[in-house]
């Protein structure tokens, strides 16, 4: 009986909690005016500073714009950016720029060696795992565990974020995963690893 009433208990909990609605592009597309400055209309940004948002998975871009509205990601412009935003409008900009085809880049040749051995077989003398490992060995990244998609991400911008997380002024890493590795990794490294998912198709 004790069994049965927990069981209805639980159902009753589930029903009467709120349920946030997926996310709707059109919507997000209507409130994507703010991030275009930075990003690009159709979250291709231009500048190699600000990532690339287009064809990034859903909940990872929820996750991080809940993460930058919360203070767990720290970024001051991102903060305001993000202040007036609802769950609902967080939710929506996601369904937006993940059904948005991301634009290559090109790598630099002098770096594509060193950078396709980091990304695909890590370095076995210092203990760094192949990026491959999850973000796919095309970049496509893993929707599910939420690691991003990195193929034709700018090269300045990926640099930007393996050196926050090899500093730890990036943290909102799960399992300190992405600190773990940018530990190890030299600045040759991240610069020729950046270059090469740069140009990832």
């Amino acid at each position: 009986m004790k069994k049965v009433l927990f069981a209805v208990s639980m159902i009753s909990c589930v029903v009467a909690a709120p349920a946030m609605s997926a996310g709707d592009a059109a919507a997000g597309q209507a409130k994507s005016g703010t991030c275009a400055g930075c990003h690009g209309a159709d979250g291709n940004s231009v500048a190699a500073n600000f990532s690339k948002l287009a064809g990034q998975h859903e909940n990872y871009l929820l996750k991080q714009l809940q993460d930058f509205k919360s203070g767990k990601r720290k970024d001051p412009t991102m903060t305001a950016m993000v202040a007036p935003l609802s769950e609902q409008d967080m939710a929506n900009l996601a369904a937006y720029f993940s059904s948005q085809k991301v634009k290559p880049g090109k790598t630099a040749e002098d770096k594509l060696e060193l950078g396709q051995t980091i990304y695909r077989a890590g370095n076995a003398t210092s203990g760094v795992a192949a990026c491959a490992a999850c973000h796919s060995p095309t970049g496509a990244g893993n929707p599910q565990a939420k690691f991003p998609a990195l193929k034709g991400q700018h090269a300045g911008y990926v640099v930007k974020q393996l050196k926050a997380f090899r500093s730890g002024a990036r943290s909102n890493d799960a399992g300190s995963m992405m600190r773990g590795v940018a530990s190890k990794l030299t600045d040759a490294e991240i610069e020729a690893v950046a270059q090469y998912v740069q140009g990832l198709q």
